[in-house]
């Protein structure tokens, strides 16, 4: 399952900015923003959006909400 995590460079290697087990061998992608300070918003945006869609406490929406159903939809 990917994982995205923190990181910087500390001027020698490559550090996390979270503790996280990495294996020998192990694959990564590594993305470099760049020392805009725009891209730290960016992020802290995605991050807090992504934490809203997929959190746990998603509220159930009860099927009479529905104002217009979709009627390809094999769960009807």
């Amino acid at each position: 399952m990917p994982t995205t995590l923190e990181a910087h460079f500390d001027g020698t290697t490559i550090v996390l900015d979270e503790p996280f087990e990495l294996k020998p061998e192990m694959k990564l992608v590594v993305t470099i923003l760049g020392e805009d300070d725009e891209w730290e918003d960016w992020r802290y945006a995605a991050k807090k959006s992504f934490a809203r869609a997929y959190s746990d406490d998603e509220p159930e929406y009860p099927l009479e909400k529905i104002k217009e159903f979709n009627p390809e939809y094999e769960g009807n």
